[in-house]
């Protein structure tokens, strides 16, 4: 039940998302599911240009109104390249970021406006919003705790930039409805349990 199906997951810089990402596309293929997982910003040649931008702490000066336009760039040319032929064969999608990132970030971090990323994005993307978005909640001192390595131009920007960030993501089921959020505090074996509830319950739907 799970083909054809276009999977999120999201949350706060440090809240272990690659790594469920990881867990959960390992999961679906020993099911023989065709599934792809890609991170966004990257994955195609453009993404990843633009993704060393986006993270480069040379530029620091840039702009959430850039941040939004440059991150939505990259997802179209993802979409165009990935995303939208392998859901068109019938493929699983499962990302690791995506317009929901830009929500909770630039959009509600940075002040730009949910709406005004919402809107943007309607107008780049075939489509906004996947058939379930996952956040991995997670609180600041266990996120720092998990980064000990040097931090990118996103993660340098602060505890009240980050701490607005999670805020956001909590804001997401205001304007989306299929979003569960998770404590991502637990071990990585109870987060993975309960993100297959969170599949399981959408197979279920189907």
């Amino acid at each position: 039940m799970l083909t054809g199906k276009f999977l999120v997951l999201d949350g706060p810089d440090g809240c272990g998302k690659s790594t469920q990402v990881r867990l959960l596309s390992e999961w679906i293929a020993a099911r023989g599911v065709d599934v792809v997982s890609y991170r966004d910003p990257g994955t195609t040649l453009v993404g990843e240009k633009i993704r060393d931008i986006l993270l480069d702490t040379a530029h620091e000066g840039m702009g959430d109104n850039v941040e939004v336009l440059l991150y939505m760039a990259a997802r179209a040319q993802l979409w165009k390249e990935h995303v939208g032929p392998d859901l068109a064969a019938g493929k699983c999608v499962l990302m690791d970021r995506w317009v929901s990132s830009t929500c909770a970030y630039q959009g509600w971090a940075g002040g730009f406006g949910i709406e005004k990323v919402l809107k943007i994005g309607a107008d780049a993307l075939q489509r906004l919003w996947p058939d379930i978005t996952i956040v991995l909640d997670v609180d600041l001192d266990t996120a720092r705790q998990r980064m000990q390595r040097d931090l990118d131009r996103m993660e340098q920007k602060g505890d009240t930039y980050h701490a607005k960030v999670r805020e956001g993501f909590l804001k997401l089921a205001d304007y989306c409805g299929d979003v569960k959020v998770l404590d991502a505090t637990r071990t990585v074996e109870q987060v993975h349990e309960d993100v297959l509830k969170c599949i399981q319950g959408l197979s279920c739907r189907a």
